[in-house]
Order: structure tokens, then sequence, then C-alpha cells
């Protein structure tokens, strides 16, 4: 299993703060680990709430957590790279946080620029040590949220 490095509460509180209102959106999380991210998305009212998961044991664990919130999510046990490129799904938030050693960033960017549905927001996480030329970014500590807005085509 790979290393786990859940997303701050420092961070998770800023991004919701930033997202303000999920409400009825679609979600997806890409790299989900503990699932924090997309079941915080689900208890504030996001449906469906997509989890992309690699490790299987880590996604049955999500979806025991999830179940508790809410049956409006679907687990996905498959890499988050794969999974975008195979998926004809659209969503409003994508939320992407992988490991910090990850070498495919800039793919990762453009297949989830791909997913997003009208005014849409593709959020990565990932050290401050890197810059994508983002729409926007929030620098906590050593971590950085990177946001892409996609507008009304």
């Amino acid at each position: 299993m790979r290393d786990l490095r859940p997303t701050s509460n420092k961070v998770k509180q800023a991004l919701f703060n930033i997202l303000f209102d999920v409400q009825d959106k679609s979600f997806l999380d890409l790299f989900a680990g503990t699932g924090e991210i997309g079941i915080t998305a689900l208890k504030k009212g996001a449906k469906p709430v997509y989890f992309v998961e690699i490790e299987k044991k880590r996604a049955g664990d999500i979806k025991k957590k999830a179940s508790k919130f809410s049956q409006d999510f679907k687990i996905i046990s498959k890499d988050a790279l794969k999974f975008l490129q195979n998926t004809p799904n659209k969503f409003d938030i994508i939320f992407a946080d992988p490991p910090y050693s990850y070498k495919n960033y800039k793919k990762l960017i453009e297949e989830a620029l791909k997913h997003l549905n009208k005014n849409g927001i593709f959020i990565l996480e990932h050290r401050s040590n890197h810059s994508f030329n983002a729409d926007e970014e929030r620098k906590y500590g050593d971590t950085v949220l990177s946001f892409w807005y996609r507008g009304e085509e």
C-alpha cells in the first residue's frame, strides 16, 4: 500500500470555505485515500460523490464510512488517471490529491479538465515545490491547492 498523507484539517476547512456551497453538486475525489474530502462533501450535500481509490482495502473502508451519511456515492477501485481516461462522466467539482511523488501531473490536469461541467472547478492538492499555471493557488505551509475554473462555454 502506498503511503497515506491525508489532507490536513486546516487545508480541508480552507477548501470547503472556498467551495462554500457543494449542495447537489457532483463531486469526484481522486486518489481518495481515507475518503475524508469526499465524505465531507457528502455531509455538505454533494451528490453524487465518486471516490477513486486504487487500494481495495481503503476503498472498502471509505464505503463503510460514507454509507453512514448517504447512499448517493460510488466507489471505484482503479487508477485515477485510467478512471478519467475511461469515464464518460462529467463533474461539477473534481478534487485530486495524488502522492507527492506523483509523476503524471500534466496528464492528470489535462484529463480532469475534460471532465468538468460548465462552471466546474478542478482542485489539485500538491507540494509547494510545484506550480502548474492554475487560475488560482492557495498556499498552506508546504501544501498548495491549485484551482482551475471552467466557465460557461
